[in-house]
């Protein structure tokens, strides 16, 4: 399979129920369209919900990190990039970019690290060698993208102009 570098697979508009008291997108709603990316991902890497209902197994979210550049309301449309970062066996680490789809601008990103597990015994196994095998043809293709500048960065009250 050849997969594109980043992979984008998923896009969406903000509804008006998504809006707060500010008026733009609340924030769980952006973990929300990040989620819904995830879920585009995975299946192209052998997981998601087919494969649990499948096997009994999936994935839990174990850190993530978000950033939000711009603000969003109401009917703008949003589209969710995939950047495979790294993997183990058992462990898969991916960056999430949305965009604007009309202005084209980064909107907010997500860092996430997942860990594949046993929903019976709730323990973390490695993943099946058809999803290393599709981890790693997604790695060819992304191995070479430049890192994203928010890739592990750490919150601080310092100022980060020098």
């Amino acid at each position: 399979m050849t997969f594109e570098a980043p992979i984008s697979r998923w896009q969406e508009r903000v509804l008006p129920e998504w809006l707060d008291y500010n008026g733009h997108m609340n924030v769980a709603y952006f973990v929300l369209i990040f989620d819904h990316g995830t879920d585009a991902f995975y299946p192209l890497i052998g997981l998601g919900m087919p494969y649990k209902q499948r096997t009994g197994k999936s994935t839990f979210a174990v850190e993530t990190h978000i950033t939000y550049q711009r603000e969003l309301s109401v009917n703008e449309e949003v589209m969710v990039t995939t950047q495979l970062i790294g993997f183990d066996v058992k462990r898969i680490h991916y960056f999430h970019r949305m965009w604007h789809v009309e202005k084209k601008v980064q909107m907010a990103t997500l860092e996430q690290l997942a860990l594949h597990v046993d929903l019976t015994t709730r323990k973390v196994e490695p993943m099946p060698e058809e999803s290393q095998q599709l981890l790693r043809e997604v790695w060819e293709t992304h191995k070479d993208l430049p890192p994203p500048k928010e890739l592990g960065s750490v919150m601080s009250l310092q100022s980060k102009r020098k």
